[in-house]
């Protein structure tokens, strides 16, 4: 009955005609949101192409949208240079290991705030949305680090600090709120406890939350850079995030001309300092362009979801 229903429905839809007025209107809105896609993609392509352009090329025509003398030097020294895969490394470990973590927590204290029998749970909420409002600083938040608990010039520094986020606990707070309460009240009368609910009934059925809230912590991490400034220093390089050595390469335009020709089979005098600079940004942004893709369909609805129902 329900199927020949929507059956009846969807019939009734095809029906209708558009307009002349209807049909112009469709027709602009699809050119508008073409042409803004095409304008969003231009400095990226702008980018690429400027990293497989000569160096000489790059610095006689300037930046164009086809590479005029194409070239692999910058990704030649991107590969030889020691640094780069070593950040490369630190990078991907504290994106999926932070990620996991995060994720691991914050699920944990929102189903915590989602259950409506625990009487602390407003306590809880309102402690966490006061540290969106409040903090120690910049000095309170250093010495906790270096002088408390001991996590200068090492990996995990780049890790504990940001494993909770206030605003991400309440958005899967509110999520999980959404869900019906009887699904987890059926599970009780089974003789499940809290932590089987979570893992075997909550977190199943909040893919959409979870891929929206796991990709807001993934991008912090993969865009981290500014503790490797705090509390990381030149002595202990190998900690250095692929973000942060950007940042270094970005300040010195001749960081790339220190590196020696003969090492990557370069020809030219002149070494490709501009084009090596675009090489990095590709090769850092690279990763997280292509993983926005297959997340793309939870995270419209996860953030949609989220955000309305409370």
């Amino acid at each position: 009955m329900a199927k020949q229903i929507s059956d009846e429905t969807y019939a009734a839809k095809s029906k209708i005609k558009m307009t002349t007025g209807d049909k112009i209107l469709n027709g602009f809105f699809y050119l508008f949101i073409t042409l803004f896609s095409i304008a969003c993609l231009i400095p990226f392509i702008l980018v690429v192409s400027s990293s497989l352009t000569q160096e000489q090329a790059l610095t006689t025509y300037g930046y164009s949208l086809w590479p005029r003398e194409f070239s692999l030097d910058a990704y030649r020294l991107v590969t030889v240079s020691s640094d780069i895969p070593q950040a490369y490394l630190v990078t991907i470990f504290i994106t999926l290991f932070g990620t996991l973590l995060s994720m691991l927590f914050t699920c944990a204290v929102a189903y915590a705030m989602s259950v409506k029998n625990f009487k602390s749970r407003s306590a809880l909420a309102l402690f966490i949305y006061f540290t969106m409002l409040f903090n120690g600083g910049l000095v309170a938040n250093y010495l906790l680090m270096t002088k408390t608990l001991m996590l200068q010039n090492t990996i995990w520094v780049l890790i504990f600090p940001a494993i909770c986020n206030a605003w991400n606990i309440l958005l899967m707070r509110n999520f999980f709120n959404g869900i019906p309460d009887s699904l987890a009240e059926s599970a009780k009368i089974d003789g499940a406890n809290d932590i089987v609910i979570l893992f075997k009934i909550i977190i199943p059925i909040s893919l959409p939350g979870i891929a929206t809230i796991g990709l807001f912590y993934a991008l912090s991490y993969w865009n981290e850079w500014y503790k490797c400034l705090l509390y990381i220093d030149s002595n202990h390089g190998q900690y250095y995030t692929l973000q942060y050595l950007i940042q270094r390469i970005l300040r010195q335009v001749n960081y790339a001309a220190s590196q020696p020709a003969e090492a990557v089979g370069l020809n030219s005098v002149s070494l490709p300092t501009y084009a090596y600079r675009m090489a990095t940004i590709v090769v850092s942004t690279g990763p997280i362009i292509l993983l926005y893709p297959f997340l793309q369909k939870y995270f419209v609805q996860g953030l949609t979801v989220g955000s309305v129902k409370g």
